[in-house]
């Protein structure tokens, strides 16, 4: 029964992240959801800034607090070590969630893409950082990320291998290609508010202070990483190094990334 409640757990879990992830690409995007990052202004700016800010501070803060090894061992005190990682994602898309319900538009256009060209290209490159989120949580393992391996492995009453060492191509590219996803999706819109400024900045700082913070366990959890991130850029890809100069090189999956 255990074993049943556990990957219930994560199967319910990945399907709250799962429709909080589609909210999003329509939330962020201004389309199809009721509410959206540019609905029509309620609040008054001060207010809804504050408020605002208030969200995406939660957010970083849950996201970056429950991803340290220190609350991961905290928290398998009181959890079965195969349901942390589901736990980990139901609070991240609960907490994401809440932003959607809570957050006040704020009106107030900074641009705007004046031709169809440039419009299109703002939603190619929406689209594009989508596209790019996916990918990279394919090229290391979709299902650990987000708890299901780890669900279905208990279930089975086993252990889940250890992950190996291993590097995607897009991972020579750059050491974080879900954070150049996301800040495709945060910057890229043919159409730019108060608002929808206020999210992409302070979502742009959360992702600069995350990475430091991911990469010190990550360096210290796996000394190889050192090398890697000497080699691989963080997030823009350099011109300096060929392909066969990166093909041999590994990585650790970011499959404890937040």
């Amino acid at each position: 029964m255990k074993r049943f409640a556990i990957l219930l757990y994560g199967v319910t879990s990945y399907a709250v992240f799962f429709a909080s992830i589609l909210y999003a690409i329509g939330f962020i995007g201004n389309f199809i959801v009721p509410k959206s990052i540019d609905s029509v202004p309620e609040a008054p700016l001060g207010t809804a800034l504050f408020i605002n800010a208030l969200l995406v501070a939660v957010f970083a803060i849950q996201h970056s607090v429950m991803a340290r090894p220190a609350f991961k061992r905290w928290l398998t005190r009181f959890l079965p070590r195969a349901a942390e990682r589901s736990t980990y994602v139901l609070f991240s898309s609960l907490v994401l969630i809440l932003l959607f319900v809570l957050w006040e538009p704020m009106g107030g256009v900074v641009w705007a893409a004046k031709s169809d060209a440039a419009q299109w290209v703002a939603w190619g490159l929406y689209a594009l950082g989508w596209v790019v989120l996916f990918y990279a949580t394919f090229a290391i393992n979709h299902f650990d990320l987000f708890g299901l391996r780890q669900s279905w492995s208990a279930f089975r009453n086993r252990e889940p291998e250890p992950l190996k060492f291993v590097q995607p191509w897009i991972y020579r590219v750059v050491r974080h290609p879900l954070y150049v996803g996301w800040l495709l999706i945060i910057w890229a819109t043919p159409i730019m508010t108060v608002a929808h400024l206020v999210f992409a900045a302070l979502g742009t700082a959360y992702i600069l202070l995350g990475i430091q913070l991911e990469e010190r366990d990550l360096a210290d959890a796996h000394p190889e990483y050192r090398e890697y991130k000497r080699r691989v850029p963080m997030l823009i890809p350099s011109l300096r190094k060929s392909a066969a100069e990166r093909s041999g090189e590994h990585t650790l999956a970011e499959v404890q990334s937040s």
